[in-house]
């Protein structure tokens, strides 16, 4: 008997959007957006989150040793990756050229992207209500926040998160940092280091043996029974959203002190792996501010967890799962183990976006292998899947690519990752190496 999905069965679903039986059969993908335009949706304002980021810094900086060099700045570096390049020529017979890392994974504080909007709506909840309860204004140095009176205040308010991973331990490790009691709810993606590291700082981890749309679900669900909880709303939080999004003015500048030229000669194409799609959905809304359509932002998923190209290709967006369609949103890339996009996020980027490839574990195995090997870079895998997307557009020859122009992958987490789990992904990407070299 044929499945029925929203009154639709099976084979008119695949008959409407043929990638979708690929989808299926979880073979990988390129995805190009047929709806991209120069609409922007929505206006948010990204400026007002530069300056509250910049208000915190004296406390960041007297309270994390790691953000000191920047004088609190919450950045990372660029990094030119000419071997790495050179090495995806031997292995796949292609050469994007002007390959460039986003190093996001050597992010202070929290070690992934999620550092930038995780770490930035708590600020900003704890800036609002020392606001409301008189504690501070705008032109005081934010490095008091650090005194025993602001912990003890915020020790009353508590912040909850669903997470897989990455966001839960920047959320917890900024709210404990401040006082807060934090409550993250991990789904049974989320790796045991992170969930470890977190009650070493006091947080609670309430640990759930279904995935992520559960670990939200339960959070939401705890937030609303307890007026002094603040929910942080990976899917539907417009300030998560802009605290992502300030990364492109950042990137601009870093771009310019290269003597990287962004233009319609030398167009910029981004590469950034994605879950529920907060994160990259924020840099792209960001860099299209900045950049406009001299940009070109792909996302990158597993080929287990594809919701926000099924929710894209579609349209249907957060009404429809993986899970809906066969597919079991299993995948080595935590990060990146969601079964249901974000409905706002995927309807903002409808516009915006180029497109979307999805990439086997396997894959991002061997890549994570390769960068170490050629570039001595250590990331979780997850973090490699904007990498791996990159091979796969080259691969369908979906795009045409400008011979000038600049491809930066984002690289998303993998500082914080223990040495001996490091060790354990490394060694089952080289596994995978030699068995395809054998074979």
């Amino acid at each position: 008997m044929s499945r029925v999905i929203l009154g639709k069965d099976i084979e008119q679903w695949m008959k409407d959007f043929p990638q979708l039986q690929q989808l299926m059969k979880t073979e990988p993908i390129t995805w190009i957006n047929d709806r991209k335009s120069n609409h922007e949706p929505i206006h948010l304002t990204i400026e007002e989150a530069e300056q509250r980021l910049r208000r915190f810094a004296p406390f960041l900086a007297s309270v994390f040793p790691d953000t000191q060099a920047n004088q609190g700045l919450i950045e990372s570096p660029i990094q030119r990756v000419v071997l790495a390049e050179q090495e995806i020529e031997k292995r796949f017979g292609k050469n994007p050229g002007n390959l460039w890392l986003k190093c996001d994974h050597q992010l202070p504080i929290s070690g992934s992207i999620k550092a930038r909007g995780g770490i930035y709506e708590v600020l900003a909840h704890a800036e609002k209500l020392a606001f409301q309860h008189g504690m501070l204004r705008e032109s005081d140095d934010y490095s008091i926040l650090a005194d025993e009176s602001f912990r003890s205040f915020f020790s009353s308010h508590k912040i909850a998160v669903g997470s897989t991973g990455n966001l839960g331990l920047s959320i917890g490790v900024m709210g404990a940092a401040l006082g807060f009691q934090v409550t993250v709810h991990m789904s049974a993606d989320a790796k045991q280091w992170k969930k470890d590291l977190l009650r070493t700082r006091g947080v609670e981890v309430i640990e759930y043996t279904s995935d992520y749309s559960k670990a939200v679900e339960e959070g939401r669900k705890q937030a609303e029974a307890d007026p002094t909880t603040h929910f942080v709303d990976d899917e539907n939080s417009t300030t998560l959203f802009v605290g992502y999004a300030t990364a492109a003015k950042r990137l601009a500048d870093q771009l310019a002190e290269q003597g990287i030229e962004v233009s319609a000669e030398r167009p910029l194409h981004v590469y950034l792996p994605c879950g529920v799609g907060g994160g990259p959905g924020g840099v792209t809304y960001g860099l299209k501010q900045e950049f406009g359509e001299h940009v070109q932002c792909f996302f990158v998923e597993p080929t287990h967890s594809p919701c926000m190209v099924l929710g894209m290709m579609t349209g249907y967006h957060d009404r429809i799962s993986v899970q809906d369609f066969g597919i079991d949103n299993q995948t080595i890339a935590d990060g990146l183990a969601v079964g249901r996009a974000s409905g706002f996020v995927g309807k903002l980027m409808e516009p915006l976006i180029s497109g979307i490839m999805t990439a086997e574990d396997s894959m991002l195995y061997k890549l994570q292998a390769l960068l170490m090997d050629t570039e001595k870079i250590q990331l979780e895998p997850s973090a490699v899947a904007g990498l791996a997307g990159l091979i796969q557009l080259q691969k369908d020859h979906a795009v045409q690519h400008a011979k000038a122009a600049t491809h930066l992958v984002w690289a998303t987490g993998g500082s914080m990752v223990p040495e001996e789990q490091m060790q354990q992904d490394y060694q089952t990407g080289k596994r995978l190496w030699e068995k395809e070299n054998i074979e």
